[in-house]
């Protein structure tokens, strides 16, 4: 089916955040997940031109990625010992008793030994197809080493935020009016400056009888802090300019109402730019209610404590 845009719809709402003119017009799926991923099939593309092998590895869970390299480690291994036992009965002359019996099983602990440059000396390649074979395999061990050595390295120096946003959001009382509000705090120990925090609102809108996704952006309280020790409980105001002005719960729940964040940081330990992202939907929205204390000064201390396992914890207001 062609999709048309509505000819009142701007080039600028249509590109924001990049969804494109289907999302804007008909998509009433949830556009970013809690953990900062957005709902964005790729189809069309070869197969080379998407996959960035790289990339992969890097983003890819810890789980996986070792997942991977001992697959890779067993597979190659047991490919060259299948070679070995392909250039004949001879070609591997030990001067014990073969550990697990000849053949495939002798080739692949011969294997290991050759591509990690092992050698106990009492098993030895003879002929030359067997050298030529432990020639290859030395240097794909020496080459599969550097790529693992490397992807391991650039994985733990790779800068990453690891920001805890609250379960729930909250429309909470603010100076004589109302405000949007949720919290977040710094889970590692290395500390985040210059934080800045968007917010952008988007929902179905009626026009001309069509429903039709707008974005808009959120003016906050303060949108920077210099500094992050602690946690921030960021605040839209909900005056008589906010786009929340009259909304209701159950208009946001018929308009399919959406709250996407994107936060932005130096981490100071590698002094690179650092991101994260989530959102709630209208459901994880909660009216009438605040955020409780988070933070506690033990009695005798002038230390300021950050309970992390109240994050979540909010209370009801008139």
């Amino acid at each position: 089916m062609r999709v048309t845009r509505s000819a009142w719809v701007s080039e600028d709402e249509i590109r924001d955040l990049g969804f494109g003119a289907v999302v804007a017009e008909e998509s009433r799926q949830r556009l970013l997940n809690r953990d900062g991923s957005f709902n964005v099939a790729r189809r069309g593309l070869r197969l080379g031109t998407s996959l960035s092998l790289y990339h992969t590895l890097l983003t890819t869970t810890w789980t996986r990625f070792m997942a991977l390299v001992v697959v890779s480690y067993v597979l190659i291994n047991a490919g060259f010992a299948l070679v070995f036992v392909f250039c004949g009965p001879g070609a591997l002359q030990s001067s014990l008793p073969a550990a697990g019996g000849a053949g495939f099983p002798q080739a692949f602990f011969f294997s290991i030994a050759t591509f990690s440059t092992i050698g106990y000396g009492n098993l030895a390649p003879a002929g030359l197809a067997a050298n030529l074979v432990v020639a290859v395999e030395a240097l794909v061990g020496l080459l599969w080493l550097a790529l693992a050595t490397g992807l391991l390295f650039a994985r733990f120096s790779r800068p990453t935020a690891k920001i805890m946003f609250s379960r729930t959001a909250v429309i909470a009382p603010y100076r004589g009016i109302k405000a949007f509000e949720f919290r977040i705090a710094n889970m590692r120990s290395s500390q985040l400056i210059e934080v800045e925090a968007t917010v952008m609102f988007t929902r179905f809108e009626e026009h001309d009888g069509r429903p039709v996704r707008r974005f808009h952006l959120l003016p906050l309280e303060r949108s920077s802090v210099a500094f992050f020790p602690l946690s921030w409980t960021i605040v839209h105001p909900i005056d008589e300019a906010s786009p929340l002005n009259g909304l209701t719960r159950d208009d946001m729940r018929r308009s399919d109402a959406e709250f996407l964040m994107l936060l932005s940081g130096v981490e100071e330990t590698f002094a690179q730019r650092v991101h994260a992202r989530s959102s709630y939907r209208w459901d994880e929205v909660v009216w009438g209610a605040k955020f409780s204390d988070i933070l506690h000064h033990p009695h005798g201390t002038e230390a300021v404590t950050l309970d992390v396992s109240r994050l979540d914890s909010i209370e009801p207001v008139a």
